[in-house]
């Protein structure tokens, strides 16, 4: 009996487990979903932006600095040498900022300080790369940094954008490209950079899409955000021929909301070791490329960036314009059907004594518009009021408060009489009238 039951018992448990398969997978989804949270933990679900998106950029001055002087110097003590090779380094420094022939002391009282990247001292020798910093107030004076440093740039945002493995990125990952331009000293630099760190929500804002839109009102948000006046978009396409082999880099200089093109080169590393030298260079070869342009007139900030501009955003204003124009045509086909009407014979009527005639006058009609059906209602009542020639709308702030103006032959508390009897709440200021439902 044992025997024969045996085999019976694993058909019985797959027989059962078909029947219930559905409620097993509705009780396991579920479970999954409570295992998940448990395992994962509720903070890194809600989290939008985590781990390190970003590197911070170093301190910027207004010092004239200059970086990767490689120095040697020798004496009798270890000390003597280091400041025989500092007293070399500011003159290599100096001539770098392309500032005149001077004698050593002159120079020396240039200095605002030295940042020493890297040093080796031994008993009588000493060896360093330093950064050398020059206060550019007394150094303008001997007419330093005539190789673009007097000249400075309005201030710039810069969104270095890498394209490595046909992924662009900003700050979504701590990239090379963004570190070059973050450890870069703008001192001696004729532009104006304003650079992100990434932290907090930056990296949501400012992404490799970004340079691809033309919209100024999200530009001008973003730039007033870091007190800026126009954007720089350094981009840089990294293609590896194998790993570990040949890394091509092609870089491209924009400027604008627009997403012009500068100009752009090519540069060539032999293995992955040698990437970040490729990328200083082509950072020093980028500013050389916006400091040109600056120099030809080119890279000056887009007016219609600028928060006083009275222009509205181009895509809304053709809106507008399309609107306006489909108005005019629908007056002009009226006025040809009344003047058609006139022409035609007609019964003489008995003689009515002409009144004369009120003058029109351009009202200006302010109105709530949380959507734009709101903005299309406000039309519509104002369009359909006896004596309004002509409405069209001058501003439109869909959450906000628009404006339109209105030719209407009457005072503006005539009009205001008439909105009210449609049902519109009407508050009179001068000339101007504040209209809601």
């Amino acid at each position: 009996m044992t025997s024969q039951s045996a085999p019976f018992a694993p058909r019985f448990k797959r027989l059962m487990a078909r029947s219930s398969m559905g409620a097993r997978i509705a009780m396991g989804a579920a479970f999954c979903g409570i295992a998940g949270v448990a395992f994962v933990g509720p903070q890194a679900l809600i989290a939008q932006v985590e781990g390190e998106r970003g590197i911070a950029p170093v301190v910027a001055t207004n010092d004239i600095e200059i970086g990767g002087i490689e120095v040697e110097g020798t004496g009798r003590t270890g000390e003597e040498a280091k400041m025989n090779a500092w007293r070399e380094a500011y003159k290599k420094a100096w001539e770098a900022a392309h500032g005149p022939a001077l004698d050593a002391g002159t120079i020396e009282s240039l200095v605002a300080g030295v940042v020493v990247e890297s040093e080796e001292i031994g008993p009588h020798r000493y060896r360093g790369k330093l950064v050398v910093a020059f206060d550019r107030g007394r150094a303008a004076q001997y007419g330093a940094g005539s190789g673009g440093v007097k000249l400075r740039s309005a201030p710039m945002l810069v969104i270095p954008v890498l394209y490595s493995g046909g992924v662009g990125q900003v700050f979504e990952i701590r990239g090379p490209w963004q570190k070059v331009w973050a450890e870069y000293r703008t001192g001696a630099s004729a532009i104006d950079y304003v650079r992100a760190s990434g932290a907090g929500g930056e990296s949501l804002l400012i992404t490799a899409g970004q340079p691809g839109r033309r919209s100024r009102v999200w530009w001008r948000g973003i730039l007033d955000q870091f007190s800026a006046s126009d954007v720089l978009i350094p981009v840089a396409r990294l293609e590896r021929q194998w790993p570990g082999g040949p890394v091509q880099g092609t870089f491209t200089a924009r400027y604008g909301p627009d997403n012009r093109v500068i100009g752009s080169f090519t540069l060539q590393a032999k293995d992955e070791d040698g990437l970040p030298a490729m990328l200083a260079q082509a950072l020093a070869r980028m500013d050389q490329l916006y400091t040109d342009a600056l120099a030809k007139g080119l890279l000056h900030p887009d007016p219609t960036l600028s928060v006083d501009h009275p222009s509205i955003d181009p895509g809304l204003a053709s809106v507008i314009e399309r609107g306006r124009a489909a108005e005019a045509a629908a007056l002009a086909a009226e006025s040809a059907a009344v003047s058609a009407a006139e022409v035609a014979p007609v019964a003489e009527a008995p003689r009515i004594e002409a009144k004369p005639l009120v003058p029109t006058q351009s009202i200006t009609i302010q109105f709530a518009s949380p959507d734009a059906r709101a903005v299309d209602l406000a039309l519509a009542a104002v369009r359909g009021t006896a004596g309004v020639g002509e409405a069209a709308t001058t501003s439109i702030a869909i959450g906000g408060t628009s404006v339109m103006r209105a030719q209407f032959g009457g005072a503006p508390d005539v009009l205001a009489a008439a909105l009210r009897a449609k049902g519109w709440q009407v508050s009179v200021a001068g000339g101007t009238l504040r209209i809601r439902k």
